[in-house]
């Protein structure tokens, strides 16, 4: 077997060795033709396999220094004969093997911003004012002006039942008031002649007053005959018709004032303290994704609710364009300011097993801050830091090669390079 695997080896490429091997075993008749078949390409198999593994670990050892640490605690590097200083030494200042110089990274400069303590509510909204009208008193409607959807000002007309036994009713009043009018003028002159008693002018007197009374009631009776608008705003659905007879408290219409929308919410009692009138909200229609409405708060309930350790607010939003209808829902927006933290740029951020960091610039050379995520926006991360202060040069690209002390060359966003070196670490501490 060892004869004719050697010989075969010597007069053939690797690959046709392999091929040649079960032809071999079987001329030989060593083991029977089925497993050793088998066996070879088992042994094939394996043989690969063993290849493309120490490749990758190749790779992984020369071309991630960031790799090494477990490597070392995995015992792989003392399995292979390598010396984990020795291995970092391999790749100065933070690059690939075979790699030289400081790493250029891309730096940006730590800000700071308040935490925004941000609450979102869902609330209801209704019309600035709203007034149902009724009719006064019982009759038929003779006029109606009042089409729905239309704008009405205050003090209008808007319908008329019919009146013409109140008309009649006032002309009787307004002559018994003549009567008694002229009654008391006479029994005047007389009493100065002395030839009317105490009591008769008195009479007299009594009757005018009377008189006066009645017409005022007469008129009143009249007016109740027509509807007036009581505030400006638009009209809804009218369901009555000239002809139609009203009674008594039927509603005609209703009149609503929407030219501001009031929004009702409420808010958790953590922020109650927070809260004031006129404070800044954001309101958007949950019907108009797109639309979004700058308001502020009108009104704060002063007792939270017990069962849901809550508080009724109410704010207030125009609408200028019309677009807005009372009993529409809103999500209510309001953010309080917070304590002032660090600001980044989310590409700073790193992981690790010990949890997020950064790598900042100081003095030429990365050093490794942990830092602790507050509060994750849009365009920048909120982070609390001891050993990070604001204005301090933090790596935004290149962060993959870099190691603590490895000497960086900060470069701009525009690849222009930059001369901050940042505070010192002495003066970072």
């Amino acid at each position: 077997m060892g004869f004719v695997g050697e010989s075969l080896s010597k007069r053939m490429p690797l690959d046709q060795f392999w091929r040649a091997i079960p032809a071999a075993l079987l001329d030989d008749g060593l083991v029977a033709p089925p497993t050793k078949v088998r066996f070879v390409k088992a042994l094939q198999q394996i043989f690969v396999l063993i290849l493309v593994l120490a490749a990758g670990l190749y790779v992984w050892i020369a071309y991630v220094p960031a790799a090494q640490p477990l490597l070392a605690r995995l015992g792989l590097l003392d399995l292979l004969g390598i010396e984990f200083q020795a291995a970092v030494a391999d790749a100065p200042s933070g690059r690939p093997r075979g790699a030289g110089g400081p790493v250029q990274v891309v730096t940006v400069l730590a800000g700071t911003q308040s935490l925004a303590d941000r609450v979102t509510a869902i609330g209801d909204g209704r019309a600035l004012r709203s007034v149902t009208v009724r009719s006064n008193a019982v009759g038929v409607i003779t006029e109606l002006t009042l089409p729905a959807g239309s704008t009405v000002k205050a003090g209008t007309v808007i319908a008329r039942l019919q009146d013409e036994a109140e008309q009649i009713a006032l002309e009787q009043a307004q002559i018994r008031l003549e009567d008694a009018r002229t009654e008391q003028e006479r029994i005047t002159r007389l009493e100065k002649t002395g030839t009317v008693t105490e009591v008769r002018l008195r009479e007299a007197d009594v009757a005018l007053r009377s008189a006066e009374l009645g017409v005022r009631q007469a008129e009143f009776d009249f007016s109740q005959r027509k509807i007036v608008a009581p505030i400006s705003g638009w009209v809804g659905i009218v369901d009555f018709e000239v002809g139609d007879r009203v009674n008594a408290q039927d509603v005609l219409a209703t009149i609503t004032d929407r030219s501001d929308i009031v929004i009702e919410f409420r808010v958790p009692e953590r922020v109650v303290g927070k809260m004031k009138v006129g404070q800044p909200i954001t309101a958007m229609p949950l019907g108009l994704r797109d639309l979004q409405i700058t308001g502020e708060i009108s009104a704060i309930d002063s007792i939270v609710d017990r069962a849901s350790r809550t508080m009724l607010v109410q704010g207030r939003v125009a609408n200028t364009d019309d677009l807005l209808r009372a009993g529409m829902a809103f999500s209510v927006i309001m953010t309080f300011a917070g304590e002032t933290l660090l600001s980044i740029a989310p590409l700073a951020v790193q992981w690790s097993s010990d949890g997020p960091y950064v790598w900042a610039v100081r003095d030429g050379k990365a050093v490794q801050v942990a830092v602790e995520i507050a509060q994750r926006n849009s365009d920048s991360v909120l982070v609390r830091s001891e050993h990070l202060q604001a204005n301090e040069q933090v790596v935004t690209e290149g962060v993959q090669t870099l190691r603590e002390g490895a000497e960086v060359a900060p470069v701009s966003a525009d690849g222009a390079a930059t001369d901050f070196s940042g505070p010192s670490r002495k003066a970072t501490l």
